[in-house]
């Protein structure tokens, strides 16, 4: 890693005590958030750094040799730089602000956040920068342009570590619209969450069938029968993938993965209870093993019951018996 210059570090340190300095107190912003003229800072760039050099040696030149035509080119470039300074600023102040939709995701995935960035201006906005503060990863930003008197929505990802609700990180809003000698930044605390689902274990156990003849001689879905294929679902193991369909289509141009669907004639039953689980596990890993179950038991469309400590939900299939039971999973002493 090559040392940071002198100014590198300068600019490091003097960004990182304004911005505790700035954001001690604010918490997530809720609603709309207004970039105005004093959220919106500008410092000049390492090449906007040289640019002063050069400036202020053609006019040391100019005065020694008496050049009125230096003097005019120095002006000329000291007036560009001027206009530059002021279309940075404006590429950012004055942007609405609103944070979007953020879908569940399982520990370990990437957390995909909505914002929406909102020009109620007559002039358009050109590469505006977003990306997390606490990523500290440039390859995760995002570019956007708004048009004039429109909105723009970009999606920021950021690693869902843990189970439970992670907060939107701060985003950072940086452009260096149009010359590349100033940088303008702002940031912005989005009023945004998502629920982070305990992460599924690799290889589990079967599941806990428990299975019972039905009088009518219908069956739920089991493990014996092929029924056919279906599209990939989140969380199918990968040993039911329909290798022989996938090798038929090219998923880089389209083609889209699917699993092998069973069933059987007798109906089953699942019990996923915490309580049942070996003592040797420890909670997360109790928690990891009772997602996979969750997932491999609506993969399979059997329906199954659900128990953690208090919370107890009767036999059923679906998305929102899914949703209750994984979202169950994920607070599970935790502080909502």
């Amino acid at each position: 890693m090559k040392p940071l210059s002198l100014y590198a570090r300068f600019e490091h340190s003097i960004r990182g005590h304004l911005s505790k300095w700035l954001y001690r107190r604010r918490g997530a912003e809720p609603g709309e958030v207004f970039l105005h003229q004093r959220r919106v800072f500008i410092v000049p760039t390492h090449p906007g750094i040289l640019f002063c050099v050069m400036l202020l040696t053609l006019f040391i030149g100019s005065i020694n040799y008496n050049l009125s035509l230096g003097f005019g080119f120095t002006f000329l470039l000291a007036g560009c730089a001027l206009i530059d300074m002021h279309l940075t600023f404006r590429n950012l102040a004055h942007l609405h602000l609103v944070a979007g939709r953020a879908s569940s995701v399982f520990a370990g995935e990437e957390a995909q956040f909505e914002l929406h960035l909102i020009n109620r201006r007559r002039y358009d906005r050109y590469a505006l920068w977003l990306d997390f503060v606490a990523n500290d990863r440039p390859d995760l930003a995002q570019a956007a342009d708004v048009a004039a008197n429109a909105t723009r929505h970009v999606l920021l990802s950021t690693p869902a570590q843990q189970r439970g609700w992670l907060q939107a990180p701060r985003v950072r809003l940086q452009t260096r619209f149009p010359l590349g000698l100033l940088r303008a930044w702002s940031y912005w605390q989005p009023d945004a969450r998502v629920l982070v689902y305990p992460r599924p274990e690799e290889n589990p156990p079967e599941l806990p069938l428990a299975p019972t003849e039905q009088n009518d001689g219908q069956g739920a879905a089991g493990y014996d029968d092929f029924a056919g294929i279906r599209g990939y679902q989140a969380g199918d193991s990968l040993k039911r993938l329909a290798w022989r369909q996938i090798a038929r289509v090219d998923v880089d141009y389209g083609g889209t993965l699917v699993t092998k669907h069973f069933e059987g004639g007798a109906a089953a039953e699942i019990a996923i209870d915490l309580t049942l689980l070996p003592h040797s596990l420890d909670i997360e890993e109790k928690l990891s093993r009772m997602t996979r179950w969750v997932i491999e038991a609506e993969a399979r469309g059997v329906a199954y019951a659900f128990r953690l400590d208090e919370i107890s939900y009767a036999a059923a299939l679906g998305p929102a018996h899914r949703e209750a039971c994984l979202t169950a999973l994920a607070l599970y002493r935790m502080d909502a």
